[in-house]
């Protein structure tokens, strides 16, 4: 499908797009540049990549794909640097959870003559770094695409195939319905995880008590979210602020409602809300995003 495909970035998405290139002959060679030579040394030695350097400018050269797999507040200093080497021709992407602010910076600094593609993997672990990744993180999962201004149609349909041999089912949409979307699906069920987990922790340290061990399958699944790489929910957060901040609205006004109801007895209402949020529980189990058994992380 490509001749060298180049990974900006080889952490838990980037290694398990290398070993999933690999895994399905994607690519003839598969590249990568992190800035840690740890890492690099790391890539190689695990046998995810080819080859892999710090000097992202010169190992992008001769890409046919490039994906930059690393937080969002890097994409900014990592175009700037790779730019002039990118080959004619070349398809450009990433795997980002946001999109908006993303494709109008790269837009702006990319030659004509590349085709630039967002991509959203809509998968992942609470894992980090190169050790972490496998080729089957992105089966079954959803993968949303996102062409620019600088996307070419033929390169849509190819990275679409891409995706799609590496198990993904592949959906297309505009930056602003993605970020909409993302915000209620992915961003605010990570961001009420961290506040769960850090009210956790202050309760824990004011009482001076290991509340901890008491865990029950609730707590520890929103653990599991808050275990999530810091740098990288950080510049979501950041980089979708507007969404963000009208979803954590919206959950206030209807922490409100729960709290009213429960202060005042109403039995109704609570067993009202509680049986309509079912609903969404077996919706998810039927568009097969997860399987109607219980785990509670004990496998």
């Amino acid at each position: 499908m490509f001749k060298r495909v180049c990974i900006i970035g080889c952490g838990l998405i980037g290694s398990s797009i290398a070993r999933g290139i690999k895994k399905n002959k994607l690519a003839t060679k598969v590249v990568s540049s992190n800035r840690s030579n740890s890492t690099n040394k790391k890539v190689i030695r695990l046998k995810i990549v080819n080859e892999a350097s710090s000097d992202a400018k010169k190992i992008v050269k001769g890409s046919d794909l490039i994906i930059i797999a690393s937080p969002l507040s890097s994409y900014k200093n990592i175009i700037l640097k790779i730019k002039s080497s990118l080959k004619n021709g070349a398809i450009l992407t990433d795997v980002g959870s946001v999109k908006k602010n993303v494709i109008s910076l790269i837009e702006k600094n990319i030659p004509k003559n590349v085709s630039w593609i967002s991509s959203h993997p809509i998968a992942g672990t609470e894992e980090s770094g190169p050790e972490s990744g496998f080729s089957e993180l992105f089966k079954n999962r959803w993968c949303i695409l996102t062409p620019s201004k600088k996307s070419k149609s033929k390169d849509v349909k190819l990275l679409e195939k891409f995706w799609q041999k590496l198990g993904s089912k592949v959906d297309v949409m505009n930056a602003k319905q993605h970020d909409y979307i993302l915000s209620i699906t992915s961003h605010m069920p990570h961001l009420i995880a961290y506040n769960i987990v850090n009210t956790t922790l202050k309760i824990k340290k004011k009482k001076d008590r290991n509340i901890v061990k008491y865990s029950a399958g609730g707590l520890r699944d929103f653990t599991r979210i808050a275990a999530s790489n810091p740098i990288m929910w950080r510049d979501i957060f950041i980089q979708n602020r507007e969404n963000t901040s009208k979803m954590i609205d919206k959950f206030i006004e209807n922490l409100k409602g729960l709290k009213k109801a429960i202060k005042s007895k109403n039995e109704k209402k609570l067993k009202k809300i509680f049986t309509e949020t079912k609903k969404i529980r077996k919706e998810i189990i039927k568009a097969g995003q997860d399987i109607g058994k219980p785990d509670f992380g004990r496998k």
